[in-house]
């Protein structure tokens, strides 16, 4: 097959999209780090100047990526992930402390980030083990082997001191949920999020017995009716359901009037008798009917009970004062705009300064007087909203759920499960950048300093998006050879 067949088999739109996104990140960079006085934006001694020449280097990467055989990614997929992995442990060691992070390697005039190069040496690992022959995700080992190779490199970059990069690596649960992962996974993820924030927001409030705390009765009394509802869809028989809604809110309502008229006491110690009796008879439901959907509420209400202590003692005693104080400016239980809550509060005003089609390129006052702190890395989108509005703001979400919409286009037109996991793999990594990234200068996330993809200044974010997708690109490319 002629060489020039690669090049009309390459997905164009993807390109396109990527160098649209490229250059609006590149403009983006330019209005965020000029100073008033700059006359030449290509100067190379300005971060401009700079991330102009990392996307020429990544333009050639592209191409190099390209012409590397469709086959090199899947043959070498293991010694590219232990490559990788060797050097995040040695980044560790040798890393210089970098605010606080040991996470960048410093090559004469060059820092580098490792830890953005070992999301596609995951992705790629990941496709191929998945991709094996007679591989399933009922196999025990295999799960195992897969969170292994999930788990390792966040293990490692938060060895760095890189939280908000390791968190990145959750994403990957998304491909084994399209991969066939049970969505009780994804549901139990989800109440995960919903525990911690009830517990955590109002753990300090009291019901009007005056000595129950609202976030531990409030979360025992969610995991009866998830564990209701469970018995509902998974059972299909609707005595269980009855009996746990009617007896836990029988003694629920009992203990609530004994405390309020006859003595004050702690309606969450009635709470942990009920899980006992609810465990207790959930077990003798199995017991008796073998239906493993008793099982399973069994495993989810101990893990329910168990993830909320668990988060309270994480949340209190394990994290930095910082780290609380940016959880807790985020659930709203306090407000200190010249503190902790600064950044999330000037980007805030940054963006709404831009109104409908913003102040116009080099023109934005809040990024010009630098009121907003990494504003042309992590905060780089208020840069967006004030010198484009919301028009042009608009404009690049919208360019980036073409690319994620192309995305899931290509991935489920691969003809190996090689390409579409590693597809979706790329597809994940980009919308979870993109929903924690927006939603933190917005003020929806908590601030854990991740980039936005090809926005964000710096070449080692830049050079590791445009691998993860120009390697997809090449595979997409080379999807002929298996149909002939």
């Amino acid at each position: 097959m002629r060489r020039d067949s690669i090049w009309k088999s390459i997905d164009w739109m993807t390109i396109v999209i990527y160098l649209l996104l490229v250059v609006c990140g590149w403009f983006s960079v330019c209005g965020a780090s000029y100073e008033y006085g700059d006359t030449d934006l290509l100067d190379f001694s300005t971060r401009a100047g700079k991330q102009f020449v990392w996307i020429i280097c990544s333009f050639g990467l592209g191409f190099v990526l390209l012409m590397l055989d469709d086959t090199f990614y899947d043959l070498f997929a293991y010694l590219i992930y232990a490559a990788l992995m060797a050097l995040l442990v040695v980044t560790i060691f040798i890393a210089p402390n970098t605010k606080g992070s040991h996470s960048w390697l410093i090559l004469g005039p060059v820092s580098l980030q490792p830890a953005e190069f070992a999301k596609f040496a995951t992705a790629l690992a990941l496709a191929k083990f998945m991709g094996a022959y007679g591989f399933t995700m009922k196999n025990w080992r295999n799960a195992l082997t897969m969170l292994f190779i999930i788990l390792l490199p966040m293990l490692l970059i938060v060895g760095q001191k890189e939280t908000g990069s390791a968190l990145v690596y959750l994403s990957f649960f998304l491909v084994l949920y399209r991969e066939g992962m049970s969505g009780v996974v994804l549901f139990a993820a989800l109440c995960a999020v919903l525990y911690f924030v009830v517990g955590i927001r109002y753990q300090a409030a009291l019901m009007g017995d005056g000595v129950t705390p609202i976030g531990e009765f409030a979360v025992l009394c969610i995991v009866f009716l998830f564990v209701a509802g469970m018995l509902w869809i998974y059972a299909k028989r609707w005595e269980p359901v009855r009996n746990v809604l009617a007896g836990g809110i029988l003694l629920l309502g009992v203990g609530y009037a004994v405390s309020s008229w006859l003595f004050p006491f702690n309606l969450v110690w009635l709470q942990w008798g009920m899980v006992a009796l609810l465990v207790g008879y959930l077990l003798f439901l199995w017991l008796s009917e073998r239906v493993g959907a008793y099982l399973l509420a069994v495993c989810f209400t101990l893990g329910s009970v168990g993830f909320l202590y668990s988060a309270d003692y994480i949340f209190n005693d394990l994290l930095a004062s910082h780290q609380k104080g940016r959880i807790k400016e985020l659930l709203g239980m306090v407000e200190d705009l010249a503190g902790l809550g600064y950044n999330v509060n000037q980007s805030k005003i940054a963006i709404g300064s831009g109104g409908l089609t913003g102040k116009g390129f080099l023109n934005g006052t809040q990024t010009k007087l630098k009121y907003v702190p990494e504003q042309d890395t992590d905060f780089i989108f208020c840069t967006v909203g004030e010198e484009q509005g919301f028009v042009g703001s608009a404009t690049v979400l919208l360019l980036f759920l073409t690319l994620i919409l192309r995305l899931i286009v290509v991935a489920e037109r691969q003809t190996t499960t090689f390409g579409r996991i590693y597809g979706y793999s790329v597809l994940s990594i980009f919308l979870f950048h993109l929903f924690i990234n927006v939603g933190m200068v917005l003020g929806l996330t908590p601030v854990i300093g991740i980039p936005l993809p090809f926005f964000s200044y710096g070449g080692s974010s830049l050079w590791g998006f445009t691998i993860l997708l120009f390697v997809f690109l090449r595979m997409d490319a080379g999807r002929w050879r298996r149909l002939i």
